[in-house]
């Protein structure tokens, strides 16, 4: 099956494991912090994306040397589901990151453990990765990750603007709080901060793209309504010469006039620029707008 938008930018960032152990444990900490579950008695991480799904039994080997209890088959289809429910494995994960074994209900973003300036993106891959999702640049511009711990979305709001130099939005979502971004320039710079250069050069293009199409939809729209103006204004300028053949007026005209009515029967499709261009000697385009003006004056009157 095709891979979603937001299942590519997955992939992509899936590409790349950190090489340290702290920033592996920090990615970890994202993992944890929007996984499904993350208490003293059951880690439980829920995801749709295979790559994921194969990157997160080396992540855990790599941060803590820890086997996840659970794994789920490769080839089922549907959501995958990881489980840790060693209670010595869960009294680790909680000491490592600074919680309490005893108090899981209230967690929160331990900046101790982002301390090293490397680790905070990989922080934000793994949130990503569990928490987040991208809307396919062709249908809207939308970036979120969500979490159920308040103090973690709060916290995780102050340190996105500190990583990547401006704040996402906030809003509630049943229990969840979500962080999110409606700026295409901004998702796309999220994105190629977390590894997902690819889909990030794609918000761009895909925005270059719809701004091409509006331009050229706007000029279609203009010069359609132009060429609508040209047409009723010819059909004018002909009809009133009509009556003015018809009252026997024509001959009547002044040579400049009599010239101007000649070149409009003679080219009815032609627009006022390139009749002005067919006077002898030529005039300008206002010129000639005016001599128009002047033979509908004229068949209006009835007298030349």
């Amino acid at each position: 099956m095709e891979l979603s938008f937001s299942g590519r930018a997955k992939a992509e960032i899936c590409q790349q494991l950190p090489q340290k152990r702290c920033c592996c444990q920090a990615m970890a900490f994202g993992v944890l912090l929007f996984a499904n579950t993350f208490t003293d008695s059951l880690v439980r991480i829920v995801t749709e994306s295979r790559e994921f799904a194969l990157l997160l039994p080396r992540l855990f080997r790599r941060a803590f040397k820890m086997e996840f209890d659970e794994f789920p088959s490769m080839a089922a289809p549907g959501k995958l589901v990881f489980q840790i429910t060693d209670p010595d494995k869960l009294d680790f994960l909680l000491d490592a990151y600074g919680f309490d074994p005893d108090n899981t209900l209230a967690l929160h973003v331990n900046l101790s453990v982002l301390e090293e300036e490397c680790c905070r993106v990989p922080f934000l891959m793994g949130a990503f990765l569990v928490g987040g999702s991208v809307t396919d640049p062709g249908k809207g511009y939308h970036l979120e990750i969500a979490t159920g711990h308040q103090a973690v979305g709060r916290e995780m709001y102050a340190l996105m603007e500190e990583i990547l130099g401006f704040y996402p939005k906030l809003a509630a979502r049943g229990a969840n709080t979500i962080l999110y971004f409606k700026q295409s320039d901004q998702i796309s710079e999220v994105l190629s901060r977390l590894g997902a250069v690819v889909c990030g050069m794609g918000i761009i293009e895909a925005r270059l793209e719809k701004e091409l199409n509006n331009k050229v939809n706007r000029r279609v729209n203009c010069d359609g309504a132009n060429i609508s103006k040209v047409v009723e204004a010819a059909q004018a300028q002909l009809t009133a010469i009509r009556i003015l053949r018809e009252r026997g007026q024509f001959d009547q005209l002044p040579g400049k006039l009599k010239e101007a009515a000649l070149a409009r029967e003679t080219e009815p499709e032609a627009s006022l620029t390139e009749l002005a261009a067919m006077m002898d000697p030529p005039i300008t385009k206002p010129a000639m707008n005016n001599r128009m003006k002047k033979l509908i004056q004229l068949a209006g009157e009835g007298k030349v």
